[in-house]
């Protein structure tokens, strides 16, 4: 075994480190939790735990969860991407965009088609724009990203010129409204996404480099990882799942708008951070973040059937993301 090779296995992802029966206990705390939450919406929440409601709330967390699974790997790796959520809308607006305007020449299929993969590699360009500026400059990608958030919200709101570009086929409505043996449409995406994510972060070389870097960046560079590589990378496939995200939200709600996802990337970053996951890197899992999504989902669609205030439910947010961090530092000190 060479040096690279023992140093990744160092650094290996909790999913393979024997955890002692204390460990297990905070590890698993958030299911525990979601598990007594969800009793008492269902005993105090008037719907909560009929079918059309929970078909809902799977519906809903799908969007937000492709993206999260991409923003674990970024914040393991001790990085973050506030553009998320500008990116998803801006994926819309290039969809709609492309689809109006091939249409006529090539057909629906082959627009939609076109229009997808334009958005997808746009996606992918800006996380890889913010990966050069830290590797090239050393920019902080919460200052590009924090810059990328404001362009790419413009950029969207250019293509369709402030309104809703409603230039979809029909059939195109089954992508985000759609469902598949009786399950939404979405939530398979993102179940894929999850089992994808799961195996590359957990099974393979680059997803171990993903958590020797967020461990330790210099031991990693010494051991023969390519640090710059891996942090753009995670940043790339970020940007390539918000803007998958984004697509299937323009499928819902039937057009490219510039407005679409305000304020969704808090929302990824608070699925990831709940989770389990580190904002100091090294620590994190795809499981930890699928629950955390849950989680988030699962109090809000409560929250709203208990007519809770929007004002009170940012307040939970904000007090849940701060648990969190608080939990993850106490946990890591009995270990």
């Amino acid at each position: 075994m060479n040096a690279k090779d023992s140093t990744l296995t160092a650094t290996t992802s909790p999913a393979r480190t024997r955890q002692p029966a204390n460990g297990l206990l905070y590890r698993y705390m958030l299911e525990v939790v979601l598990i007594l939450v969800a009793v008492m919406l269902t005993i105090y929440a008037p719907g909560f735990s009929t079918l059309s409601n929970l078909l809902n709330v799977m519906r809903t967390i799908s969007m937000l969860g492709i993206v999260a699974c991409g923003m674990t790997a970024v914040i393991i790796c001790a990085e973050i991407d506030l553009s998320v959520g500008s990116g998803m809308a801006l994926a819309g607006c290039i969809l709609a965009w492309v689809v109006g305007a091939c249409t006529p020449f090539v057909g629906s299929v082959a627009a939609v088609i076109l229009g997808a993969c334009a958005a997808i590699v746009c996606g992918m360009a800006c996380g890889a724009f913010s990966g050069a500026m830290k590797a090239v400059f050393n920019v902080p990608t919460f200052i590009t990203t924090l810059g990328l958030f404001t362009a790419l919200r413009g950029a969207a709101n250019l293509i369709t010129g402030g309104y809703p570009l409603a230039t979809f086929p029909g059939w195109f409505d089954f992508v985000g409204n759609g469902a598949l043996f009786g399950l939404p449409f979405p939530a398979f995406v993102f179940v894929a996404v999850v089992l994808i994510m799961h195996f590359v972060m957990n099974y393979t070389t680059f997803g171990r480099a993903v958590y020797a870097v967020g461990g330790n960046p210099e031991a990693a560079r010494l051991s023969g990882i390519k640090v710059s590589w891996i942090k753009t990378a995670t940043l790339v496939l970020t940007g390539g799942l918000a803007a998958v995200s984004g697509i299937l939200i323009a499928s819902q709600i039937g057009s490219g708008t510039g407005t679409t996802a305000t304020g969704m990337e808090l929302d990824v970053i608070a699925a990831t951070i709940i989770g389990g996951t580190s904002l100091f890197g090294g620590k994190g899992r795809i499981w930890g973040t699928f629950v955390g999504v849950l989680f988030l989902g699962v109090i809000g669609n409560g929250m709203t059937l208990l007519n809770v205030s929007e004002y009170w439910q940012y307040v939970v947010r904000g007090g849940l993301i701060v648990a969190a961090v608080m939990l993850s530092q106490v946990t890591d000190k009995r270990r």
